[in-house]
């Protein structure tokens, strides 16, 4: 007897309760194909099949009625309409029949049970269920279904959103500031041009599966069931694949996206282009662009948000005296204040002289400057005396305070 499929863990797959709104799915979902699509992962074959998986679950658990037949039997199969389920149930309810049913249609195709007496079916389901060991838990139902619908005949297409991708982009430290446009090449999966995402070419051929009949025969164990061929869906034809996209409805190309920098642009900030993602199948909405700004640096200028800091360097004269010195900002040169008694490492705020906020419409950060103070080199006498009168004058220990806080 060929082996069905194994029940599979769709809402594990997902990481999602079995109570799970459609909307916690989908988010889910989105979340997983961001994570693990062969875009993100290329080469990466365990990524690529984790893909596969979280898509197969998708595929199940965001359609209602999917959805139902997997919670009813723990598996799904496009063979398996409701119509069908509620007419295995009711046999497998009923446990009888005397002969069982020798033709059956659910849903306008045949099931030919072959004289199969259900009840003792069912006798034997109680039997495996009694008995200890490997396989006593009778799969009853659930188990023939396993097996009718098992195989690897094609799937029909369902609509299935596109992907989102991310790329990073360097921008140099003055369009950030000012803001600007910009353009990038990226790599994304576009609707077919030949086929326009219908992924076949218009022509059809006999499906080799079904020899053009439409149905197949499964047997399994003294039953046997004529059921409506999976690859061609019933018709007995098979639409040919487009020959450019080969049967996938996508084709991968180079496209040059214009977008526009803010001003105030900050290092780490994304920037989303609605639809500019992988384009979706079956008629669903593309993904989205994300693009990470990665912001270049300045030899003079430290972005620290809106704020813009620098280290400015004053003579002796000017931090003891006080004065008024010539410095830079991001605007151009500008006079800044220097107070009498100006200390080394003393921070001075120029209000509003910093970026232009990206998010905030009319608010501007601070320019912070850090104070240098530059001692003299003494290359005459003259200088030294000076210096050393100086020094009598203010005889104060700088240290008396550090030395006695350190002693305490």
């Amino acid at each position: 007897m060929p082996a069905g499929p194994q029940q599979k863990d769709y809402y594990g797959t997902l990481g999602v309760k079995k109570t799970a709104s459609p909307d916690e799915i989908r988010k889910a979902f989105r979340k997983l194909a961001r994570k693990y699509h062969p875009d993100v992962n290329p080469n990466d074959k365990k990524a690529e099949e984790k893909f596969k998986e979280i898509s197969e679950a998708n595929d199940v658990l965001s359609d209602e009625k999917k959805r139902k037949i997997f919670d009813q039997v723990g598996f799904y199969s496009d063979q398996i309409d409701p119509a069908q389920a509620e007419a295995a149930a009711r046999y497998g309810q009923q446990g009888g029949g005397g002969g069982g049913a020798r033709g059956a249609q659910a849903n306008g195709v045949p099931f030919d049970f072959g004289g199969f007496d259900f009840s003792d079916f069912e006798s034997q389901q109680g039997r495996r269920a009694a008995a200890p060991g490997p396989g006593a838990a009778g799969g009853g139902w659930r188990d023939i279904f396993s097996g009718m619908f098992s195989g690897n005949a094609r799937q029909q297409r369902e609509p299935e959103p596109g992907t989102d991708l991310e790329y990073q982009v360097q921008v140099d430290f003055w369009t950030a500031i000012r803001g600007g446009t910009m353009r990038l090449e990226i790599n994304r999966l576009d609707i077919c041009p030949t086929c326009k995402g219908a992924a076949h070419s218009g022509g059809a051929h006999t499906c080799p599966e079904c020899q053009g009949t439409g149905q197949v025969t499964q047997m399994h164990g003294q039953m046997k069931f004529n059921v409506q061929c999976r690859t061609c869906g019933g018709t007995g034809r098979v639409e040919n694949d487009c020959p450019t996209c080969h049967g996938e409805g996508r084709v991968r190309r180079a496209e040059s996206v214009e977008f526009r920098i803010k001003a105030g642009t900050r290092d780490g900030q994304r920037i989303r282009l609605g639809g500019k993602g992988n384009a979706g199948q079956g008629g669903a909405p593309a993904g989205d662009l994300y693009l990470v700004m990665k912001v270049g640096t300045h030899p003079v200028f430290t972005r620290q948000g809106d704020d813009i800091a620098l280290r400015v360097p004053v003579t002796m004269t000017e931090a003891a005296l006080g004065s008024k010195i010539e410095v830079p900002t991001i605007d151009g040169r500008t006079q800044l204040k220097i107070p009498p008694g100006t200390q080394g490492g003393q921070k001075l705020r120029m209000r509003e002289r910093g970026v232009a906020s990206a998010s905030v419409e009319g608010k501007r950060g601070d320019q912070i400057v850090t104070i240098e103070i530059v001692v003299p080199q003494m290359r005459d006498e003259r200088s030294k005396e000076i210096l050393r009168e100086l020094a009598k004058l203010n005889p104060e220990d700088p240290r008396q305070a550090l030395l006695e806080k350190a002693e305490g």
